[in-house]
């Protein structure tokens, strides 16, 4: 494995609108991009803190994976990120290691990131996220 740092955490929110004020008035953070993916159903806000990132969740559909998550745990942290550098290979170590993945290839998610899902039943109940920004 070719793990770099955090990422980012993934907090699932109901409302953008309403959880980005608490990040920049109370902790004063500043939200420096806001973006939707439509193949995800979701609306995200992203906050830096040093190396790493908070990223917001809004689902943009009830049948998304953001909603079904908060209907069934409510808001709270959805995902730990891991950056990794040639996340095909992390990929087919960790399935030839017998690791349950809900991605066996990388697709697109938000800030242009290559992302992939561990399933959390191979990981402790943590939803683990391996992303790859090869943009730089």
């Amino acid at each position: 494995m070719n793990l770099s740092h955090i990422e980012h955490i993934g907090i699932a929110v109901k409302s953008l609108e309403e959880a980005i004020p608490f990040w920049e008035n109370m902790l004063g953070l500043k939200c420096y991009n806001i973006e939707e993916v439509k193949e995800q159903k979701v609306k995200t806000a992203f906050f830096m803190i040093g190396q790493s990132k908070i990223e917001l969740l809004e689902s943009t559909e009830p049948d998304g994976p953001i909603g079904k998550f908060i209907d069934k745990r409510g808001e709270g942290i959805h995902h730990l990120a891991i950056a990794v550098k040639n996340i095909e290979e992390n990929l087919q170590e960790l399935d030839q290691k017998g690791v349950q993945l809900i991605d066996k290839t990388p697709r697109k998610g938000a800030e242009g990131l290559d992302i992939a899902f561990l399933h959390p039943k191979a990981t402790q109940g943590v939803l683990l996220e391996l992303c790859e920004n090869k943009n730089g």
